[in-house]
């Protein structure tokens, strides 16, 4: 129940819509009652039936004061004129009915739009606050399904809340108490039957939630694999690998099918069973209460009366049915949400620590070590360094030495577990993270860019004059191409750059990383995916860049290293020799390796 309520209280924000969707459901299910008792006196004209003026009732309930009316009514205007009245009253009546039921909908458009705009902006927000390590370890096409159908499950389950509660208990208990009014014991008979078609039902839809949630994982797996299959085109066919990663798919979306097969089997039993244990209820009833008629204890207009009466019973009654099948979808979307809400923020975000605009003197590094999970060997060890302001700093070393990790830490997208960091004497954990990371422009391997003009992408999220952004892209020497594009700086470059050259895109980067005049650029790697015309483009740009700057870069390439004021050689997890180029060539093995094969 818990799961339920919590459904209903994504609806908080939106009281006044809400409010107003309820009135027009509780309306609507009150005219809908209204017009059971209504073909009484129609069945009466129709079938010659009218009770004459010695059959005024002296009962001073609503029954008896309608009846008194009605005979009345045909006395003095005779029955054409009833029947005209009668038929008048059914069809207003049901226009309102029809009315209040456009309205509930109406109202509830932005209620049900509100809370999915809502759940889904917190959902993003959570996971921009998320820490690297999650995004690291989740697939995207997971995290893409919950932010999309998980979400499109709630939105269904709304309506079907809100039915649930309102509407139809109205409507059963308003058909019941005019049944009970009618005749207690067809009424007693008649739910005797009812709860056992309850119980049958029920016990169907007990396994819904749980089979619903097993469905929703399957469909975020073939997600997850559509997004990779289309991210990694490239390397899908040049290893000929489609077969092999068709294979794959057919198995998410087999498993996916047999998942689906299990789940609308189940709901889709509920209706035809629910509809023929129904019809036998009905029959019964019919034949029990035509008895009543035969025998005089029951008239024949106030029959058909109680068979609308119940039949304005089982229509909600089967409401409930579905709407339990929708809400144990959406209460299953929403523990998938809730899954990713629950998970503990970024700790490394530090929003209220001190507040710093500039790089004065350095960042020190002081006995750090970094593992990624509590059991996982260590990536750095004892790691102790200064970085001081102006100077150029590079970081050397075989794959998996350590590098790119240390940068992470550098940035404070993440906390080592023993050791600290520094800078200008204050320790990161107490410096506003917005304000330490503004004081990095990063360049990285793999050039990151969004489906959006060049101008958007130089700019990301900071505010820069046409100006600023050209001075940027001609620090990079990315000016020369944009010049030379139709659209120039508003041209947009597509999903992931892919309109771009990759020496265009890593420039645009560069262009990136300058603007702001940020203290500290980073270099992780920049040029290493680069041929040899776009890397010595590249390098002229980034030897432009880097002027007046504090350096921090990782490279294998001796054209981005060989003029560093220091150098570190890592290994395993931990720096081995530290000095200038030439130094290290004379005193540190690995190094004059890593220099002697890319000679080579």
């Amino acid at each position: 129940m818990g799961g339920f309520w919590k459904l209903i209280a994504q609806t908080r924000n939106y009281k006044g819509f809400l409010s107003l969707a309820i009135l027009c459901h509780v309306l609507m299910a009150i005219f809908t009652i209204i017009s059971i008792p209504l073909i009484i006196p129609f069945f009466q004209v129709l079938f010659d039936r009218i009770p004459d003026a010695q059959s005024l009732s002296t009962g001073m309930d609503i029954g008896d004061q309608f009846r008194n009316k009605f005979i009345v009514l045909i006395q003095e205007e005779g029955k054409q004129y009833a029947l005209l009245f009668v038929c008048i009253s059914i069809v207003v009546v049901f226009f309102l009915k029809n009315l209040f039921r456009y309205f509930a909908m109406f109202f509830m458009a932005p209620v049900r739009n509100g809370v999915i705009r809502d759940t889904r902006a917190k959902l993003y927000d959570q996971y921009l606050n998320l820490p690297l390590s999650h995004h690291n370890e989740e697939r995207k096409g997971d995290m893409i399904s919950r932010i999309t159908l998980d979400i499109q499950e709630i939105d269904n389950s709304i309506l079907r809340v809100i039915e649930v509660i309102f509407k139809s208990p109205i409507l059963i208990i308003g058909s019941i108490g005019f049944m009970l009014y009618i005749s207690p014991s067809l009424t007693l008979f008649t739910f005797l039957l009812l709860l056992f078609t309850a119980f049958v039902i029920g016990y169907i839809s007990s396994t819904l939630k749980k089979q619903s949630h097993t469905a929703q994982q399957t469909l975020s797996e073939i997600n997850s694999h559509v997004e990779e299959s289309l991210t990694g085109m490239r390397v899908i066919k040049g290893y000929a690998a489609e077969n092999f990663v068709t294979s794959r798919f057919e198995n998410f979306n087999s498993n996916y099918k047999t998942a689906l097969d299990k789940l609308l089997r189940r709901r889709d039993l509920s209706s035809p069973l629910s509809e023929f244990l129904g019809i036998t209820v009905v029959a019964a009833l019919l034949y029990y209460g035509s008895n009543l008629v035969f025998t005089d204890q029951l008239k024949p207009e106030t029959f058909f009366a109680f068979v609308f009466a119940f039949y304005n019973v089982i229509e909600p009654a089967k409401s409930f049915s579905s709407g339990y099948y929708s809400i144990q979808k959406g209460l299953a979307a929403m523990e998938r949400v809730d899954e990713i809400m629950a998970l503990p923020m970024d700790p490394t975000y530090n929003d209220s620590g001190k507040s710093i605009s500039d790089f004065k003197n350095q960042i020190k590094i002081d006995n750090l070590s970094f593992r990624y999970g509590t059991d996982a060997p260590l990536v750095l060890e004892d790691i102790s360094l200064e970085i001081s302001k102006g100077q150029k700093v590079a970081f050397v070393g075989v794959s998996g030495g350590g590098k790119s990790t240390l940068i992470d830490l550098i940035v404070r997208y993440m906390d080592p577990q023993k050791g600290s960091l520094e800078i200008d004497e204050v320790n990161y954990k107490k410096v506003n993270s917005n304000d330490l990371r503004s004081l990095f422009g990063i360049v990285t391997q793999d050039a990151l860019l969004f489906n959006d003009t060049i101008a958007q992408n130089i700019r990301f999220n900071r505010t820069a004059t046409e100006e600023q952004i050209r001075w940027a892209a001609k620090i990079a020497f990315a000016d020369e191409f944009i010049e030379k594009l139709p659209a120039k700086y508003e041209t947009s470059i597509g999903d992931m750059g892919v309109k771009l050259s990759g020496g265009q895109k890593q420039r645009l980067t560069i262009a990136r990383a300058v603007l702001g005049d940020p203290p500290i650029l980073i270099l992780d790697e920049a040029t290493s995916s680069l041929d040899t015309e776009a890397e010595a483009k590249v390098q002229d740009a980034l030897d432009k860049a880097l002027k007046n700057k504090t350096a921090i870069i990782i490279a294998h390439r001796l054209t981005t290293i060989i003029n560093a004021d220091i150098i570190y050689v890592l290994d395993k997890g931990r720096i081995i020799n530290k000095g200038k180029h030439n130094f290290l060539l004379e005193n540190c093995n690995i190094y004059k390796g890593l220099v002697q094969m890319q000679l080579s």
